[in-house]
């Protein structure tokens, strides 16, 4: 072999090996980034695709997905990075109704997760837990800030015949295990069963904004508390378990973006319960797309 022959071919062998160093690199720069089919999760998911294509990554957003079906898209390594709450992976994922304060929930499904190759980062402030409301106007007559607040003051009207206190759930919620009739045990009173009005969750926030309920189960963050203005209710008992959401990334993908880690923390510090009810509010009442009520918190919290 001449010493040209062999140059070529080492030419060769340099190309071949620049062209594999760039599509690992490419490859691992790559992410996939999954989310739900509801509004807090449709912007999560996009501020973290603009947030991370800001960093020089190359991002691919598949949100819109049910919960169940995203988890298994990450878990099979369809999807690279997701959003998801403390309280789902513990009750949903892993069958765990043991009554557990926030950062043991954490701990326990970051152990859980572990073996399966999938890392939950920092979690946020954001707790999108389950969270009775009332009326604003309604809370502040009758003086209610708390379930505590709420069981006595139907304690009290029930003893003078004041009835009924219309209360709207989901149908979920009405029969299990660990909804309504535990919760009322826990707070000591109960409510008679035509005062008790299973919709839809959606129809719960509309009834309580035309004050047709006297109180509904709603969702912490959602904007419509906001738009609404409805009065949340301490759970001043803790009988909710809490959903704090965090990114949750598959173990290889930060083997192999040794800096994701960090920066995704860095979005997570800048999320809390406020913030992200002010940004579903934008979408759901004031009817601004997504991508721009993202791009707004993005700029607006100094991340890009």
């Amino acid at each position: 072999m001449t010493s040209k022959t062999i140059a070529k071919y080492a030419l060769c062998a340099l190309a071949m090996g620049l062209a594999m160093f760039g599509a690992a690199r490419a490859q691992a720069q790559n992410l996939v980034i999954g989310g739900k089919n509801f509004t807090e999760q449709l912007l999560l998911s996009d501020m973290t695709a603009q947030y991370l294509h800001a960093k020089g990554y190359d991002t691919e957003l598949k949100n819109g997905l049910g919960t169940t079906l995203m988890r298994s898209a990450l878990e099979s390594g369809q999807l690279d990075i997701v959003w998801d709450y403390t309280g789902t992976a513990l009750i949903v994922y892993n069958h765990i109704e043991d009554k557990l304060d926030p950062d043991q929930i954490y701990q326990k499904v970051k152990e859980l997760d572990a073996p399966r190759g999938l890392t939950w980062l920092n979690q946020s402030e954001l707790n999108n837990t389950y969270a009775f409301a009332m009326p604003r106007e309604l809370a502040e007559k009758y003086q209610i800030h708390s379930l505590q607040d709420l069981a006595k003051r139907i304690n009290e009207d029930d003893s003078e015949g004041n009835k009924p206190h219309l209360m709207g759930v989901d149908y979920e919620f009405a029969s299990r295990p660990d909804g309504l009739g535990p919760m009322q045990a826990l707070y000591g009173f109960k409510l008679d069963r035509s005062e008790v009005k299973q919709m839809d969750p959606g129809l719960v926030y509309t009834a309580l904004k035309n004050e047709q309920l006297f109180v509904g189960l709603t969702y912490a963050s959602d904007g419509r508390i906001k738009g609404f203005d409805l009065q949340l209710l301490e759970d001043d008992k803790g009988y909710f378990a809490a959903y704090k959401a965090t990114p949750v990334v598959r173990q290889d993908i930060l083997e192999k973006n040794p800096e994701l880690a960090g920066q995704l923390n860095e979005l997570a510090a800048k999320i809390d319960t406020a913030t992200m009810t002010e940004l579903n509010k934008r979408v759901d009442i004031d009817q601004e797309p997504v991508a721009k009520v993202a791009a707004d918190f993005l700029k607006q919290a100094g991340l890009i």
